[in-house]
């Protein structure tokens, strides 16, 4: 009985298993660890950043109005920073040991400092704040207010809002290019990719996204000149030429993707896809792409974070099977695709 379980299962395994050029290959990803967070189980979490100095996962939790800081090396979350309402972006900001948390419930971004895990400051916004990015070397934040139309620009040394940039869409995720250093950020309504010049925050290009449709989700290959393009509306990942401002490559995606992140030391574009899936892409080069696997997860995950220096990838979970919880995934990638 037991040697007809052990055949079953490794049949189930073999189909499972994504196939490319006909053959089967391992999944990209392997579960090594789940830890359950403060809760409450069954609301939505959001955007999950990452402090490499105290080796911190920070996960916004949306649903529930907290925002987690968690110990990488042990799991553990080591304090719920509360007033946070409706926080979706979160961000590290490392010579002052601050995050900046963006909360949709109340429309102020929160300033969070590290050392007492409390919230010190609130900077009033336009409506829903929401992806964040910080240029380091000009000391300032800026925030996407999706609903408002407009990026806001915060001077960290100061923690006060010095500038709104509107434009005639909603905002997207924004991104700070330290290569370039330039601010870039997603025009979703109108498929367009803008670019701000920090030194001024003047917006000194719009570029179109070509077939990406709905471009809210974004990250950076900076070494390579390439942004990488979540589209909503019709779930295509799309590579972006920061060069010649124009996309070079679609690759489709499951089902209601989100939050993208790239793991430059593997070359690997992970996706995080609410129908039930992580995305997985690999850079063969800059000019040329391909897809992994859809590897499959719980349905309703918005997000995800990969640590650069472990290469495990972080996901939190809203319900399993159909059950509500509250918990982080903790994920190896597996490598020799």
């Amino acid at each position: 009985m037991r040697n007809c379980l052990s055949v079953l299962l490794a049949l189930l395994s073999l189909v499972a298993a994504p196939r490319i050029n006909g053959q089967t290959q391992p999944p990209t990803l392997k579960k090594v660890a789940a830890f359950d967070l403060p809760g409450p189980p069954g609301k939505r979490f959001d955007y999950l950043t990452i402090d490499p100095d105290d080796h911190y996962l920070i996960s916004a939790h949306l649903g529930a109005g907290q925002t987690y800081i968690i110990n990488l090396r042990t799991n553990k979350v080591v304090a719920t920073v509360e007033d946070t309402p409706g926080v979706e972006g979160v961000e590290y900001v490392p010579e002052l040991k601050k995050v900046y948390t963006s909360n949709s419930g109340d429309n102020t971004i929160g300033v969070v400092d590290l050392h007492t895990m409390k919230v010190i400051k609130k900077l009033p916004t336009e409506r829903k704040p929401d992806g964040s990015a910080y240029a380091a070397p000009f000391h300032k934040l800026y925030v996407s207010d999706e609903r408002g139309r407009a990026e806001a620009v915060v001077d960290v040394r100061r923690d006060e809002i010095v500038k709104s940039l509107h434009f005639d869409s909603e905002t997207g995720m924004p991104q700070y290019d330290p290569v370039a250093r330039k601010v870039y950020v997603n025009l979703q309504d109108q498929n367009l990719f803008a670019v701000i010049d920090p030194a001024t925050d003047e917006v000194v290009g719009r570029y179109p996204v070509g077939r990406c449709e709905g471009n809210h989700g974004m990250t950076l290959d900076p070494e390579h000149h390439r942004a990488f393009l979540s589209c909503e509306g019709n779930e295509l990942m799309t590579v972006f030429n920061l060069d010649t401002h124009r996309p070079i490559a679609f690759l489709p995606m499951a089902g209601g993707p989100d939050v993208i992140k790239f793991d430059p030391g593997l070359r690997r574009i992970y996706v995080a896809c609410s129908s039930g899936a992580i995305s997985v892409f690999h850079m063969d080069d800059p000019d040329h792409y391909r897809k992994l696997e859809d590897f499959p997860v719980q349905k309703k995950v918005h997000s995800l974070a990969v640590d650069p220096e472990t290469h495990r990838v972080y996901a939190p979970e809203q319900e399993a099977d159909g059950k509500a919880v509250a918990r982080m995934v903790v994920y190896e990638a597996v490598t020799g695709h």
